[in-house]
């Protein structure tokens, strides 16, 4: 029978398990041993009597050079020491003389961590490694697979809708993951298993083929590398699990959404470390605006080796295609801004479905390794091949003519092909030192990629946008407007170190050191260019415990981003940089049933590139913003059938110094002042196989794009959902009062209407 309220969990090679804070030794005394056991096979699974063990592209491109052999050693190594056969009198021995004498045993129970629960207590994406949230000095923020089956999510924006400090933006729903964190635009810094993706990729996660998605706000380049000011986002991937567990289901919608959806688990071998896990989705869907379409068809295949009882590793392949015709947007004049014309109708579409759409694939391969030489010193490698290749085309609306119903428009053909080859290779240990516990992890990550998009600025005519009519000519150029291959390596070296001391003080201190090459060859100009950069970031911050489960706690990072580009005189770009402050206070419940936290940031992002005023249409780097906020959140799991989520944001980020004095002083786009999100799950007393779920969001006027502002909304959404004995029926309804808002703009051009409302109804059925 499936737990009434909730899936049949499956616990993800990469969930973090809860602690049991009850087996931790004294302060002092010895640390337990923070690696977790459900870290790669699920080992915490909770039994169930239906699920035992059963008994049993295109070519890469490897960058060549010393750095590379270095970062796939640890492979052979671990291989080499998992190979030899032991006896059990060896295994005894070794145990005896790796196995610190003060070590302690934690116990693991798997329940709200594991992909389940609003409260979850613990997130690696901080420190590479199974951290409390009460002890990291920085704002943490995870999303869970329960959290996202109770909302019917389908996209990374909707997951994000609950996390403080997220800003909901909307491009137009051009098909690509858009977000912003803390006021500064955050796409590319959207990294999948701790692994930073190809910047130029045109990348959608697809969320059910993740356990959890992880934020981690403000700078945080020690760890990551180039990244943007304002924060990352972690996709943690589905990973099998010790125990057979099967999911099928289908979900029906409006505007033609139908999806098909399967996540099979297999074991392998009676010990379970040998398992395969495959999920899969089909989806197809229309859209309010007419003509837009989607089509997605994933595919995620993962496979468990048992390598020996120290070594643990997962092969893993996805595969992606997705073909879409973008909603292009309005024109503000008609929608937020009036129009002596008249009002425009929100299903209008301003390209032309005749010119074509977008069609992209994708896949990764790839694998993850851990190797404990002792309970206390643990070496890891993450490594990723990905490679995306694809056709894009669209229509973009430029400026109106003088008679305000004539959008002029250009049109674009794209083709891309994009791989990338990333690792990231660390060594986590614990040890006391001068009274003081840490927890250390060291690494170095490379990644080096290719990439080549080519871009032909075609003419097409002006769309009456009161009497649309399509099917008009394009005229393209033979020649490509665009075309300028790039060669990217990168190389990090980092260090951050976890210190515990004292009655509840805790120390995170980190470093790191960066360097790039960007080689980039414009055939079109016929120039080349070598763009070398490097950096040294940091990163600080203290935990105080005051009382069990509040702590208090500050912090400063630093981050850095290489631009592309040279000034008037033939200089290259240098790199973004920023640079926060954060302070705040959290709260964990005893047992981990509620985790709140409260946070102050001050961000600084400065060398922004802005216009050039000697030299016209050249740009110099002398430009800077800055965002400070509030922010607060709230997850709980109570009795009664209660859960809940919520988060308030107050953010003031502005330019601060530009050569464009109209636009210092302003607000950012796209960032309102505040913002409130909340959503709870009931279940029934008297009806325990049924759960209800309410929510909604406010967000304040913000900044579209100069000179037009986007109106305050509010928006609920509602759910109802049966279990069955192997089964679940579930039912959604999206912005309920079906109210017309706005949210994103792309430019002085284009504002982004929000989807009315929609209803959906899935079926799903476990075996």
């Amino acid at each position: 029978m499936v737990p009434v309220g909730q899936r049949p969990g499956l616990v993800s090679a990469h969930a973090p398990a809860r602690l049991d804070r009850t087996a931790f030794p004294p302060r002092g005394v010895g640390a337990p041993d923070f690696f977790d056991p459900c870290f790669f096979h699920g080992t915490c699974m909770p039994s169930h009597p239906r699920h035992q063990p059963l008994a049993t592209g295109k070519a890469w491109r490897l960058a060549a050079g010393k750095a590379w052999r270095l970062a796939v050693a640890p492979l052979a190594l671990c291989l080499a020491q998992a190979a030899p056969a032991q006896t059990a009198t060896e295994t005894a021995t070794e145990a005896s003389a790796t196995t610190p004498p003060r070590l302690q045993e934690v116990r693991i129970s798997a329940d709200t961590d594991n992909g389940m629960g609003f409260a979850p207590d613990q997130a690696q994406t901080a420190g590479k490694a199974p951290m409390r949230r009460l002890e990291t000095p920085q704002s943490v923020s995870v999303v869970t697979r329960e959290q996202m089956e109770s909302r019917q999510i389908t996209n990374l924006q909707q997951a994000l809708q609950t996390v403080a400090g997220v800003s909901p933006v909307n491009f137009g729903r051009r098909g690509f993951d858009d977000i912003h964190i803390r006021g500064f635009r955050s796409t590319e810094s959207v990294l999948v298993d701790g692994l930073v993706q190809n910047t130029g990729m045109w990348a959608k996660l697809q969320p059910y083929g993740y356990e959890r998605f992880e934020v981690l706000k403000g700078a945080a380049s020690v760890l990551y590398g180039q990244v943007q000011p304002g924060g990352i986002i972690n996709a943690v991937s589905k990973r099998p699990g010790t125990q057979a567990i099967s999911e099928v289901g289908v979900v029906l919608g409006s505007f033609g959404l139908r999806t098909l959806q399967a996540d099979v688990n297999r074991p392998l071998a009676e010990s379970g470390k040998t398992a395969l896990r495959i999920n899969a989705q089909v989806s197809d869907s229309g859209d309010p605006t007419d003509f837009v379409y989607r089509k997605d068809r994933w595919l995620a295949a993962s496979l468990a080796l048992d390598a020996g009882p120290r070594t643990d590793g997962v092969l893993f392949a996805t595969y992606n295609r997705s073909q879409w015709l973008r909603q292009q947007g309005l024109s503000p004049y008609g929608t937020v801004l009036p129009n002596p014309n008249g009002r425009l109708p929100r299903t209008l579409f301003t390209g032309d479905p005749g010119f074509g759409a977008y069609d992209v694939q994708s896949s990764t391969l790839g694998y993850t390794l851990e190797h404990r030489f002792t309970p206390a010193m643990v070496l890891r490698q993450n490594l990723r091949y990905e490679s995306q290749q694809g056709t894009g085309h669209f229509i973009s609306n430029q400026a109106l003519q003088a008679d305000m119903r004539l959008q002029n428009r250009e049109a674009s053909r794209q083709s891309m092909d994009y791989d990338i080859l990333a690792t990231d290779t660390s060594l986590l240990s614990r040890f006391a030192a001068l009274g003081m516990q840490h927890q250390l992890v060291t690494g170095l990550d490379l990644r080096s990629g290719h990439s080549r998009f080519i871009r032909r600025v075609c003419r097409i005519g002006a769309l009456d946008l009161f009497a649309p009519r399509y099917g008009m000519a394009t005229t393209c150029p033979a020649t490509p407007t665009g075309d300028a291959p790039a060669k990217l390596t990168v190389a990090g070296l980092y260090a951050q170190d976890q210190i515990k001391f004292g009655p509840g003080w805790t120390a995170l201190l980190g470093l790191r050191r960066d360097a790039s090459m960007n080689h980039i060859d414009d055939r079109v100009k016929d120039v080349q260019t070598r763009q070398k950069d490097s950096a040294t970031t940091l990163s600080a911050g203290l935990v105080h415990e005051f009382k069990p489960g509040w702590a208090t706690y500050a912090s400063y990072g630093e981050s850095f981003l290489p631009v592309s580009g040279l000034t008037f005189e033939g200089q290259p770009f240098v790199p973004e940089t920023g640079k926060q402050w954060e302070a705040g206070l959290k709260y964990q419940a005893i047992g981990g049933r509620m985790t709140g936290a409260l946070a102050l940031f001050d961000l600084v992002r400065e060398n922004v590139g802005t216009a050039d005023p000697a030299h016209t249409g050249h740009r110099v780097q002398t430009g800077a913003q800055r965002a400070r906020g509030l922010e607060v959140e709230l997850g709980a799991d109570l009795q009664r059938g209660v859960k809940l989520s919520g988060a308030y944001t107050w953010t003031q980020a502005r330019v601060t110094r530009d050569n464009n004095a109209a636009i210092v002083g302003r607000p950012l786009n796209l960032t309102p002042r505040h913002t409130v999100a909340a959503w709870a799950n009931y279940q029934l007393a008297q009806y325990q196989r049924v759960t209800l779920g309410l929510g909604g969001r406010y967000v304040s006027e913000q900044i579209g794009s100069y000179p037009f502002t986007l109106p305050a909304y509010f928006v609920a959404d509602a759910s109802i959902s049966y279990a069955g004995q192997d089964y679940r029926v579930t039912a959604g309804v999206k912005n309920l009062f079906d109210r017309a808002y706005y949210d994103g703009a792309i430019n002085a051009n284009v504002v982004s209407p929000a989807a009315p409302r929609s209803v959906s109804v899935g079926l799903t059925y476990f075996f």
